[in-house]
């Protein structure tokens, strides 16, 4: 169901605090200023001028000119990525794997926006479970606009239900899920590198990947994958010397996407709009978060950190395997959770 024109997607900043929007990079300027303002000498955090570059340059990294390459672009959170970097005056270089709805949404949707029309638009029928196709993509990519300044690895599937059946179901997700961040990465990283400008790749995860709530065992396997990889990935990028290429990853909160549409007639009340994680998205890689865990219209922050701290505090005090989930400790979990 798409959205009417009467309902707009609403403002994150208005919605959080009351107070009018702000810029889109004031976070990072604020960000900046405080790092600027702060004595130089003995007691200095060594640390000021890494995050005065980094949040220095993701300013630059959105901007009109760059080039992103967003896969999974067909629907969801992707095309609604692809429209805001085109809205920012980026050239951008869609992917996904249904063809024919990739061709009518980046027409439908993207195209409008590109401030150089269709010479700022490249599409591609591309399975990110496939190297030799994403490769292929890449050398499209770099052929038609000679760099790579964004690339956002998001396409994904649900499936491996349970830990012993279906295999088919739990080699394509982990093919998808997984492998196409790592495929993505392998065919475009080393070129964004040797660019030498500022640049993110971003990783599409899930909160499935943190907490693994049962009954999506192959979905949460291959979502806690890419954490990790792409916590690897930016541990890596940060120790390239002059690399200036910088890991993220994004964590949705629920979202109405193309995977929630089987389930749901319309957009239930507790999700967030694709555009809304997409503006979050960039706030927080303004102010240089790897991070990038969303809330959304019913689970906070606030509720997200205590899930996670339950899930951890299982390894630490050798409780049950997910024992949020389990009967004896339901009580406990309300107790902590409230």
């Amino acid at each position: 169901m798409r959205r009417s024109k009467s309902e707009p997607v609403p403002d994150l900043r208005r919605a959080r605090d009351g107070a009018s929007p702000a810029p889109r990079f004031a976070r990072h300027e604020v960000a900046v200023a405080r790092c600027r303002r702060r004595p130089a000498g003995e007691g200095t955090n060594p640390w000021v001028g890494v995050l005065s570059a980094l949040v220095m340059g993701n300013s630059e990294i959105f901007t009109k000119g760059n080039v992103v390459v967003v896969n999974g672009a067909a629907d969801g959170i992707g095309l609604a990525a692809a429209k805001k970097f085109a809205e920012l005056g980026m050239k951008v270089c869609m992917a996904d794997v249904d063809g024919d709805k990739l061709s009518a949404s980046s027409k439908e949707v993207v195209l409008p926006a590109l401030a150089g029309g269709g010479a700022d638009l490249l599409t591609g029928r591309v399975d990110v479970a496939d190297l030799e196709q994403v490769r292929a993509f890449s050398d499209s990519v770099f052929e038609r606009f000679g760099r790579v300044d964004v690339l956002m690895n998001n396409a994904g599937i649900p499936g491996g239900a349970a830990p012993w059946d279906d295999i088919a179901g739990w080699q394509k997700v982990l093919a998808v899920n997984l492998f196409g961040p790592i495929h993505g990465v392998s065919a475009f990283g080393s070129r964004m590198i040797g660019q030498g400008t500022p640049g993110a790749i971003i990783n599409t995860g899930s909160k499935q990947g943190i907490t693994h709530p049962p009954g999506f065992a192959g979905y949460n396997v291959s979502k806690a994958g890419v954490r990790a990889f792409t916590e690897n990935l930016e541990h890596t990028l940060r120790n390239i010397e002059g690399c200036r290429l910088h890991a993220h990853l994004l964590v949705p909160g629920f979202t109405f996407t193309g995977l929630m549409r089987p389930f749901f007639d319309e957009k239930p009340a507790s999700a967030w709009w694709p555009e809304q994680v997409v503006d979050f998205m960039l706030e927080r890689i303004a102010v240089g978060s790897f991070y990038i865990l969303c809330p959304d219209n019913e689970v906070s922050r606030e509720m997200d950190n205590k899930r996670m701290q339950w899930g951890m505090d299982d390894l630490i005090r050798d409780r049950p395997a997910l024992s949020r989930w389990h009967p004896d400790f339901k009580d406990e979990f309300q107790r902590f959770s409230s």
